[in-house]
């Protein structure tokens, strides 16, 4: 029951650090491109620009962020006797 839990709250703060980097990422991309935009008097350009590399950024980062809680969860399948995180 105790391992259920830890389990979901894993789950659920990955799942959160997933959207958090892709909105950030988007929203970055969006602002800079914004301020480009008032600074130059380029409307709409940078920020369409800024805005596609964002979410390019913000697609890598959860690709990034999913590989390696795969192979987290690979080697934890791997080795299920060792519990050295556990602090219970």
């Amino acid at each position: 029951m105790a391992e259920d839990k830890r389990q979901l709250y894993k789950s659920l703060g990955f799942l959160s650090s997933v959207g958090i980097s892709l909105v950030a990422a988007i929203l970055i991309g969006m602002v800079m491109g914004i301020y480009l935009d008032r600074w130059l008097d380029t409307r709409p350009w940078f920020t369409l620009i800024m805005l596609l590399i964002g979410i390019i950024s913000g697609f890598r980062n959860v690709y990034i962020l999913t590989t390696r809680e795969l192979k987290r969860q690979e080697l934890e399948n791997q080795n299920p006797d060792d519990d050295t995180d556990a602090t219970n």
